[in-house]
């Protein structure tokens, strides 16, 4: 056995992942500076350390061979959570306890850097249950991308349709334990396609970026499809004081702590042409072989400075033709048509204790108001996060008040106490 080799491969990796204090942000090997005797030893542990893996803390392991024709970056993260439903007079009605995300990503480029990849798989049952048609759901995204320079890019393959902020928002940055109520019922999630990006600065201090994609419209892992059309979704996002520091407008809250306002104004529209789900790229396969011609909009708008954070989130579902899904005269399916509003606002303390306050309300349409149960269905959500670094380990506890108006039947949670701990690299 080389035991010379043995001791400087060891030596070498404990000087890479050693303790990271909480202040620090990042270690990378090759900013490791060692001072050795001038030895041969030197250059081979120069040698052995040119092939290790960059370690980033919060940002991933990353692999890159010398010749730096290829990068990879893994990344974990998990959300451990516990949720209590209690009824109208605070008496516990159940409790859920599980890992809710467990994911592993992937990314990096390969060939050249303009040739970019995205792949990430998700292993809960959350995240994996099986969809109406059978087929399996594990894996999240799985892109290619053409990356010329940073004014525009064309992916292909499955992601995020690019449609409202909080569904572009991941989930690992998120103020509140998971996101509303409304964009659980309006969002268009994942889908298998061809996407574009474009960003331009317009004049002074003013951007804009529009992105669009041409996608099945069945939604992530659907695969075959038969009597569907397929969805095309365009949005457009202006930010008329300049742009965000650190993809602000991707992560809620205000870490950077803007020190002049910023602002984005966005709004998106989608087309789903006979759509076989009554969500479109999500929810139940609509009954007896039917389809539906599914119009959805959204309209967002952020708003950041000095650590606050506010947000409001406006999107609907129309459908061209009767929402409501019969047997003869008899309803037997429906698809929730209407609109609904998100607002929330945040202070982010220098201790990195934030304070988030979000209201969230669903107008469904009148048609359907007498299967959805409710004229309005609203949400009010208090939650409090202590960011350790920043939204890579974080505890999070949040409390909703439900209240669903003309409810018809009994048994909904009044309130909603919940509990995470996320942690990723």
């Amino acid at each position: 056995m080389n035991y010379r080799r043995l001791f400087l491969s060891t030596l070498s990796f404990m000087l890479l992942a050693g303790p990271v204090s909480a202040g620090t942000s990042a270690f990378k090997n090759d900013s490791l500076n060692i001072t050795l005797p001038n030895t041969d030893y030197a250059d081979e542990l120069r040698q052995i350390r040119m092939h290790m893996p960059d370690i980033e803390v919060g940002n991933g392991i990353s692999f890159q061979p010398k010749n730096k024709s290829y990068k990879l970056t893994m990344r974990i993260r998990m959300q451990n959570m516990v949720d209590v439903g209690f009824n109208n007079k605070f008496e516990a009605q159940g409790i859920d306890a599980r890992v809710k995300r467990l994911r592993l990503r992937f990314d990096g480029y390969i060939y050249t850097p303009k040739l970019t990849y995205l792949v990430q798989l998700g292993f809960t049952p959350y995240d994996t249950k099986v969809l109406p048609n059978g087929n399996t759901n594990i894996v999240r995204d799985a892109m290619i991308y053409f990356v010329p320079n940073a004014t525009w890019n064309i992916g292909f393959g499955q992601t995020k349709i690019r449609a409202n902020r909080a569904r572009i928002n991941s989930s690992s940055a998120l103020q509140f334990v998971d996101r509303s109520i409304v964009n659980s019922e309006f969002n268009l999630d994942r889908d298998f396609g061809l996407f574009g990006e474009y960003n331009q600065h317009l004049f002074g201090s003013f951007d804009m970026a529009a992105k669009a994609s041409i996608t099945t419209g069945e939604g992530r892992n659907w695969g075959k499809s038969k009597g569907s059309g397929l969805a095309y979704t365009g949005r457009l996002e202006f930010f008329p004081l300049g742009r965000f520091k650190g993809k602000g407008d991707a992560i809620e809250g205000d870490f950077e702590r803007e020190s002049t306002p910023k602002i984005l104004l966005a709004g998106a529209y989608s087309y789903n042409d006979r759509a076989l789900r009554a969500q479109g790229s999500n929810g139940d396969m609509l009954l007896f072989d039917q389809t539906r011609n599914l119009s959805s909009y959204f309209v967002d708008f952020i708003l950041k400075y000095q650590g606050f954070a506010f947000y409001t989130d406006f999107m609907g579902r129309v459908c061209t033709s009767s929402p409501l899904i019969k047997s003869g005269e008899t309803v037997e399916q429906y698809i929730l048509t209407g609109m609904g509003l998100n607002v929330q606002a945040s202070y982010l303390f220098r201790s990195n204790w934030e304070i988030a306050l979000r209201n969230s309300t669903i107008l469904p349409d009148s048609e359907v108001r007498p299967y959805a149960n409710y004229r309005t269905y609203n949400q009010s959500t208090l939650g409090v996060t202590k960011y350790l670094i920043d939204h890579r380990l974080k505890v999070q506890a949040d409390l909703s008040y439900n209240y669903k108006d003309e409810f018809t039947a009994s048994g909904y949670d009044r309130w909603q106490l919940r509990f995470q701990v996320e942690l990723g690299f």
